[in-house]
């Protein structure tokens, strides 16, 4: 089994933390730019994509801060990764700031970089921000 590195990758949004806490945390919010679609039962998320589906387990979460899931299969490897939206106002801007912490194998690490820029370029067009 290969190791699996972290990642963060900051954005700037212009939204508020309700409405962003409301997009990263519930099934129609994650639906609007994340997955094609996102299930619910017993505090473990499925996202579907193209057909294919992908289990997460709600690790923690706090309103107006952060949100973390683990993926099912991780789990069940052992693997002690998460993926991680965690964010706050920045005082200067009054803008959010979202950070995203992911695992990746190292070969894979650019590859998830630009997942997750082309989702959180789908939120931000999603918020219009």
């Amino acid at each position: 089994m290969t190791e699996k590195e972290r990642f963060e990758l900051e954005f700037l949004l212009k939204t508020s933390p309700k409405v962003l806490d409301n997009m990263i945390s519930t099934p129609s919010g994650l639906s609007e730019w994340f997955a094609e679609d996102v299930n619910i039962k017993d505090e473990v998320y499925t996202f579907i994509w193209d057909g294919s589906e992908e289990e997460a387990r709600l690790v923690s979460k706090k309103a107006n801060s952060k949100i973390k899931f683990q993926w099912v299969e991780d789990e069940e490897d052992g693997l002690d990764t998460y993926f991680e939206l965690r964010y706050e106002i920045d005082p200067m801007t009054k803008m959010v700031v979202l950070t995203v912490t992911d695992f990746a194998e190292s070969d894979e690490i650019e590859e998830s970089k630009r997942f997750w820029e082309n989702q959180i370029g789908e939120l931000k067009r999603t918020l219009g921000a």
